[in-house]
C-alpha cells in the first residue's frame, strides 16, 4: 500500500508539473513612465484570471508609474527578452509608449515575435510600434487617432476600429478598448 501511495504521488507531482510547463506566459510590455493605467492593469487582470502567467518588461527595472498613478515594477528589461519563451507579446500604450517607436530592442521584438508566429498585440498609440517595425504593412490595424496617419504611412490599413485583428495581430484604439482587446487576444491563444 505504501508503494501505491508514493508511486501515485509521484504520478500527480509529474502531472502538475507537465501541465505547469504547458501553461502560456504573455509578455506585457510597458514604457519607464507614463503607461496608460487601464491598458495594462485590465488585460492583465483578464489574462490572470484565465491561467495565463504574465510577465512585464520594460527599458527600466525602476517602478514604472502609469498616467493615473498605477504603480508597477517590471519583471524584466526589454533587452533580456527572449521571444520564444512567451505565447504573446503586447505593447501597451499611453503617452510614455513613444519611447518605443525608435527604440531597435522594441521593434526587434516586435519583428521576432510576427517571425516565430506568437501572437502581437498594441494598444493605444502602441500600435505606431508595430508599424515602426514594418509588421504591419498591408494589414488592417487600429491606433489612437493621433497615430492614425503614422500607421498609414508604414502601409498599414487603418480601420478607425476599437479593436481589429489580422491574423495574429491584434491592436485597438485606447483604454476604452481594453477589455475588448484583451478578450480578443484571448481568442488567439486558444
Amino acid at each position: 500500500m505504501k508503494k501505491f501511495f508514493i508511486g501515485f504521488l509521484l504520478l500527480c507531482i509529474l502531472i502538475n508539473l507537465a501541465l505547469a510547463e504547458k501553461s502560456k506566459i504573455i509578455l506585457m510590455i510597458i514604457a519607464s513612465q507614463n503607461f496608460r493605467d487601464e491598458e495594462l492593469l485590465k488585460p492583465k487582470e483578464i489574462f490572470e484570471k484565465k491561467g495565463f502567467k504574465v510577465t512585464i518588461a520594460s527599458s527600466s527595472l525602476h517602478t514604472a508609474t502609469g498616467m493615473l498613478g498605477a504603480k508597477v515594477k517590471p519583471d524584466l528589461l526589454i533587452n533580456n527578452v527572449n521571444i520564444k519563451n512567451y505565447d504573446a507579446v503586447v505593447f501597451v500604450g499611453g503617452t510614455g509608449a513613444t519611447e518605443y517607436f525608435n527604440n531597435s530592442v522594441a521593434l526587434k521584438i516586435a519583428q521576432e515575435a510576427v517571425k516565430q508566429n506568437k501572437v502581437v498585440a498594441a494598444i493605444c498609440i502602441a500600435p505606431r510600434i508595430l508599424a515602426e517595425a514594418g509588421v504591419l504593412q498591408n494589414r488592417k490595424a487600429t491606433v489612437w487617432s493621433s497615430e492614425a496617419s503614422a500607421l498609414k504611412a508604414k502601409g498599414a490599413i487603418y480601420t478607425g476600429q476599437d479593436v481589429t485583428v489580422d491574423g495574429k495581430i491584434v491592436t485597438a484604439s485606447g483604454p476604452h478598448a481594453a477589455e475588448a482587446f484583451a478578450i480578443a487576444i484571448l481568442k488567439l491563444l486558444k
